[in-house]
């Protein structure tokens, strides 16, 4: 009998494999080119590189995937010594299955695209709020503070101010 195939009355579960640092997808080649059953969900979403927006694939654990085995026939040997696998998460020394719920879940949204529009301003760029209190004034973009929130200068009262708000009820005008 092949270590990866479940035996005929037993029933497979799956479990979590713990990763190397930035090579969950290695680990899901190898293992799946081994003949285990993977499931490696990712997200494509959208970023900024070298002032381009592109569409990347990023993982949705970033060091961890699921491997669907037979407890009792399963060999642990081969997946441990795999290129990319860290470990198998255990607890007491023994591996943990992981409900079948939250898997088919995850399959249901593993290859889900993240749509939010990135949209990026350039500074001085005259842009339009969507939302909030100040819902259809113009401003102008100064900058970003962090990922998700914008600087924006805001006339009020005949006077500009600075104010904070998130990116996405910002968009061009």
């Amino acid at each position: 009998m092949e270590p990866n195939k479940p035996m005929a009355n037993a029933t497979p579960y799956w479990y979590v494999i713990q990763c190397k640092g930035g090579e969950s997808f290695r680990a899901a080649e190898h293992l799946a080119n081994q003949g285990y059953e993977i499931l490696h969900p990712v997200l494509k979403i959208q970023r900024k590189r070298q002032n381009k927006l592109t569409w990347i694939t990023e993982p949705l654990f970033p060091y961890y995937l699921f491997i669907r085995l037979d407890k009792i026939a399963s060999n642990w040997r081969p997946i441990r010594s795999t290129r990319g696998v860290l470990r198998l998460l255990t607890f007491a020394d023994k591996p943990v299955p992981v409900s079948d719920d939250l898997v088919e879940t995850l399959k249901a949204h593993a290859t889900a695209v993240d749509e939010t529009p990135h949209t990026y301003f350039m500074a001085g760029e005259k842009v339009r709020i969507t939302q909030g209190p100040f819902k259809e004034l113009e401003a102008i973009f100064t900058r970003t503070k962090g990922e998700e929130r914008a600087i924006v200068l805001l006339n009020i009262l005949q006077r500009p101010q600075h104010l904070e708000m998130p990116l996405q009820h910002l968009k061009k005008d």
